[in-house]
């Protein structure tokens, strides 16, 4: 498995729609950078947040999650509650390749005041926003800015196309829009 570079990355980006919007190169401009990188793409998180709130006692169930559970925001800025967590999404929309597999990780930005971005790994085939979670572990309130970057991605290409895609085996996450909670 070979990771891939900025060339494929834009090449993908420009031929099949790979990522949209694609920014180009790297953007700081007084924001968390975001946008084509050397080995990855920095994506941005977009403005809409899950806020998890314990407020009628539930229990996290992931085959039963209530989705009471959390209070939406669309701001430029989310306050993540210390020992807390946020559900957000990407403001790019993904396609994979069905002979890639893509990997995420936090902006150490973000982790060098205590908040860890968590993604599963984008399968072959799949397609959509990206889920994103952002855990506060610190003990006190700690902010996410919309529209600025979030966590990079890293392409890694597999040594032939696989099998059975995402897509063909109709995954649950397929085409997902917006913050999308956990699904059975």
């Amino acid at each position: 498995m070979a990771i891939l570079s900025d060339k494929w990355i834009r090449k993908q980006a420009q031929e099949s729609g790979m990522i949209e919007p694609f920014v180009e190169a790297q953007r700081r401009e007084g924001n968390i950078s975001y946008g084509l990188s050397s080995y990855g793409y920095d994506a941005r998180v977009a403005d809409e947040f899950k806020i998890f709130t314990n407020v009628d006692s539930a229990v996290v169930d992931p085959k039963n999650f209530a989705a009471n559970s959390f209070v939406d925001r669309k701001t430029d800025v989310c306050v993540i509650p210390p020992n807390s967590f946020v559900l957000a999404r990407t403001v790019e929309y993904f396609r994979i390749p069905r002979d890639v597999l893509v990997i995420c990780l936090g902006k150490s930005t973000y982790a060098r005041c205590g908040i860890i971005v968590n993604v599963t790994p984008l399968e072959p085939g799949w397609e959509g926003h990206v889920t994103l979670e952002f855990s506060n572990t610190t003990p006190l309130p700690a902010k996410v800015y919309a529209n600025e970057g979030a966590c990079q991605f890293l392409f890694l290409k597999g040594n032939e196309p696989c099998e059975t895609s995402y897509a063909d085996r109709a995954g649950k996450y397929m085409g997902q829009k917006g913050v999308t909670l956990p699904k059975l």
